[in-house]
């Protein structure tokens, strides 16, 4: 599976409109607070791949975890309406720091909030689409989450892997990165079996890939591993390349964009 893995990764250093997915663990410390180092990093690589003309849309995790930690809560709270006010006031202060590390290289940031019904009703999914659109022509860099103020169980994209997803498939994306805490998808958990072998490229797009992913993210962030590959299977399902990668180091996007045999991709049909 490794030894094709250049080959069949030739086709991503083409790609021209790029989906990056970064979790609660690459931007908060494991002490809830900010990790200004590493999101100043991400927004000089994203705006760097602006500057090569790709166009990139952010979805970003973290409102809940900021919001915890300004808030002062011992935890992240466990009640909905606790979660949607530590939301919102984690909202505020992540757009802040989105906003003043961007400007800095030039470019402005939008905020999109998004909940399931809008996606699943034709007329506002639309007009989401051509707000992502008009953005990406005016070079503005959209910045997506989902909107927890006021989403319940019965409209919640359930995490931001989903959501990464079904932006990428709504915009067109030739590109899914999902960012997180490990190398990619191993077939045992690397924590707890050192030893565990990685998937390098992943060509099988039916629903067993997801039987040897586990459970719950940190305790700051909602997803897992299996919303991952889930999220990164059915991107690729539908043609857009896909890539679970460690998201500590933000300078792994350039390597994935040379065609690197880094993290685990997911590679659509049409590229094989």
């Amino acid at each position: 599976m490794k030894s094709n893995a250049k080959n069949l990764r030739s086709g991503i250093t083409d790609v021209r409109r790029i989906v990056v997915k970064v979790g609660t663990s690459s931007l908060v410390h494991k002490n809830g607070k900010m990790n200004l180092k590493r999101i100043e990093k991400l927004a000089r690589v994203v705006s760097e791949l602006k500057n090569q003309g790709r166009e990139v849309i952010l979805v970003s995790s973290g409102a809940i975890g900021v919001g915890t930690e300004a808030l002062k809560l011992p935890e992240k709270p466990s009640t909905v309406s606790g979660r949607q006010a530590a939301a919102a006031v984690g909202q505020v202060q992540l757009m802040q720091v989105y906003s003043r590390l961007f400007a800095e290289y030039g470019y402005n940031v939008a905020q999109i909030l998004l909940t399931r019904d809008t996606m699943d009703a034709a007329e506002a999914r639309q007009n989401a689409v051509n707000t992502f659109t008009a953005l990406l022509d005016m070079g503005v860099l959209p910045v997506v989450n989902e909107n927890d103020t006021i989403a319940v169980d019965e409209i919640k994209f359930g995490d931001n892997d989903n959501l990464s997803s079904i932006v990428a498939r709504i915009t067109k994306a030739d590109l899914l990165v999902i960012l997180t805490d490990i190398d990619g998808y191993y077939k045992d958990n690397p924590n707890v079996c050192p030893d565990a072998e990685m998937y390098h490229t992943v060509t099988d797009l039916s629903e067993a890939i997801e039987a040897a992913a586990g459970g719950a993210g940190s305790k700051l962030g909602t997803g897992g591993m299996l919303t991952k590959v889930h999220a990164a299977r059915l991107a690729a399902s539908e043609g857009i390349w896909a890539v679970i990668a460690n998201g500590q180091e933000p300078e792994v996007l350039y390597k994935i964009l040379d065609g690197e045999d880094v993290g685990t991709a997911f590679v659509p049909e049409k590229a094989r």
